[in-house]
C-alpha cells in the first residue's frame, strides 16, 4: 500500500513563500516542489544501473529546475518571457514530460517497485509542510498537478496586459487570448487525468492522507477554473465580434457562471485557510461573482428585448443585479489581493473592461426609462433566474504517456 507521513508546519523552512507575487489575471498555487530522492538506495538492487541512474537524472533535473522557478512563478515582473509564456517554464515542463514515461515504468503490471520508493513533495495549500508517501502513483498525481501548475502560469504570464507599440492603453492581443484558451484546455486535461485515472488507483487509506493540495476538491476546482477563465477569454472575443448575437454572449456568460459555481462547490468544505488556501479560494469566489455579473448583464438585455411590461420588468431587475454583483466583485477582488502573498489587480481589459463601463451605465439607464414607462410594482425586486446551458468547454483529453522503452529489456530483480 505504501506509507505515508507529513510533516508539520512548523519543522523547517522547506516551503518558500514570496511576500507579493505582483499581477494576478490566473491563480496559480504556489508550486509544490520535490524533495531529492536517492532511487539507487531503493532500487539499485532491483534495477539495473542505466535505468538507475536515468530516473536519478531526470528527477533531479525537476528538483533542481522547481527549486530555481518556485520563488518567482507568479512574479511576472522579474521574468523573462517569449512570445508565448516563459522559457524556463516550458523548460520545465518538457523535463516533467520526459520523467513521466519512465516514472511510469515504476508502476506497470503492478509492479512491487510501486512502493519501493518514498517520495517527498513540498506542499503550499496543506497546514503539513510536506507529504511522504511511498507510492509511486503519489508521484504521478504530484507531477501532473505541477505540470497543470506551470499551464496556469503560463497563461497568466499571457494574459497580463501589456503597453501596445502605438502607445495606447495596456492590452492582450487577440493572439495571446487565443492561445492561452489552448493552454487553459491543457491545463484541465491534466487535471481531469489526475482525477478519472491515477486518484482511483491510490489506496483509500493513502487517499484520505493526501494534502489538501492534491485533494480530489482541488483537483476538480482547478479543472474547472481553468474552463471557466476559458470561457472568459472566449466571451471577450465575442464581444469584440460584431457577428457575435447578444444569445452567443449571454450563452457563455451563463456557462462561466456554472464553472465557476462548481469549483466553489468542489472546495467549499476544504480546509482552504493556509496562506495560498485562502487565496485559492478567495480567487474562485471573486470569479464567480463576476461571472454573474456579465451573465445577469446579458440576460437582461436579451429580456429588454420584449415587449411585455413583465419581460422590461425583469430587464430591469436582472440589471440591478448585474449591478449589484459587479460591486460585489470588486469587494472581493480586494479581498484576494489583499491576503497574502500580497497580489495586484492588473489592468482592466477584455470582457470585464468593458462590462465595468456598460453595467452602471446600461442600469442607470434602463432603471428610469423603465420607471417612468411603468409603475414601480411591476418592476421585479429579486433578479430572474439565468437560463440553464450545458457546459461546452471539456478539457483536453490527456492520457498517460506510454512506458519508456528504456524499460523494455530490464529484469526486475526479486524484490
Amino acid at each position: 500500500m505504501g506509507c505515508l507521513v507529513s510533516t508539520p508546519n512548523d519543522s523547517g523552512g522547506n516551503r518558500r513563500r514570496p511576500a507579493n507575487i505582483g499581477e494576478v489575471s490566473v491563480f496559480v498555487p504556489g508550486l509544490r516542489i520535490p524533495n531529492p530522492v536517492d532511487f539507487s538506495q531503493s532500487l539499485g538492487d532491483h534495477l539495473s544501473k542505466p535505468l538507475v541512474e536515468r530516473l536519478s537524472a531526470l528527477r533531479t533535473r525537476i528538483v533542481v529546475m522547481a527549486g530555481q522557478e518556485a520563488p518567482t512563478i507568479t512574479r511576472t515582473r522579474r521574468r523573462t518571457t517569449t512570445q508565448h509564456g516563459g522559457s524556463t517554464l516550458a523548460d520545465l515542463q518538457h523535463a516533467l514530460e520526459d520523467y513521466l514515461p519512465v516514472l511510469l515504468g515504476l508502476i506497470r503490471d503492478g509492479s512491487p517497485l510501486q512502493q519501493k520508493v518514498q517520495f517527498v513533495w513540498v506542499n503550499q495549500e496543506d497546514d503539513a509542510e510536506e507529504t511522504a508517501i511511498s507510492n509511486a502513483w503519489y508521484e504521478v498525481l504530484s507531477v501532473l498537478h505541477l505540470m497543470a501548475s506551470l499551464s496556469l502560469s503560463q497563461a497568466n504570464l499571457l494574459l497580463l496586459p501589456r503597453t501596445s507599440a502605438d502607445g495606447y492603453q495596456p492590452k492582450v492581443s487577440e493572439e495571446s487570448r487565443r492561445t492561452s484558451i489552448d493552454i487553459f484546455l491543457k491545463a484541465a486535461g491534466y487535471l481531469d487525468c489526475a482525477v478519472r485515472q491515477v486518484l482511483p488507483l491510490l489506496p483509500a487509506e493513502l487517499r484520505r492522507g493526501l494534502p489538501v493540495d492534491l485533494a480530489e476538491g482541488v483537483l476538480r476546482a482547478l479543472c474547472l477554473q481553468a474552463l471557466g477563465q476559458g470561457v472568459d477569454i472566449q466571451l471577450g472575443l465575442a464581444i469584440d465580434s460584431t457577428k457575435a448575437t447578444l444569445a452567443v454572449k449571454r450563452r457563455l456568460a451563463c456557462e462561466m457562471v456554472k464553472y465557476w459555481q462548481q469549483a466553489q462547490d468542489n472546495i467549499t468544505n476544504l480546509p482552504l485557510s493556509n496562506g495560498w488556501g485562502e487565496k485559492h479560494w478567495l480567487f474562485v469566489k471573486w470569479k464567480y461573482v463576476e461571472a454573474k455579473a456579465a451573465a445577469y448583464y446579458y440576460h437582461g438585455l436579451i429580456l429588454d428585448e420584449g415587449n411585455t411590461e413583465k419581460s422590461h420588468g425583469m430587464a430591469v431587475a436582472a440589471f440591478q443585479a448585474a449591478d449589484e454583483y459587479l460591486k460585489e466583485s470588486k469587494k472581493a477582488s480586494e479581498a484576494f489581493n489583499t491576503v497574502p502573498p500580497l497580489s495586484r489587480k492588473p489592468p482592466l481589459w477584455g470582457t470585464m473592461k468593458y462590462l465595468y463601463e456598460k453595467i452602471p451605465k446600461d442600469t442607470s439607464s434602463k432603471v428610469r426609462i423603465n420607471q417612468d414607462l411603468y409603475s414601480r410594482d411591476k418592476i421585479m425586486e429579486t433578479a430572474p433566474t439565468l437560463p440553464d446551458f450545458a457546459l461546452a468547454l471539456k478539457p483536453d483529453e490527456y492520457q498517460l504517456p506510454p512506458v519508456h522503452v528504456s524499460w523494455n529489456d530490464e529484469n526486475v530483480n526479486s524484490v
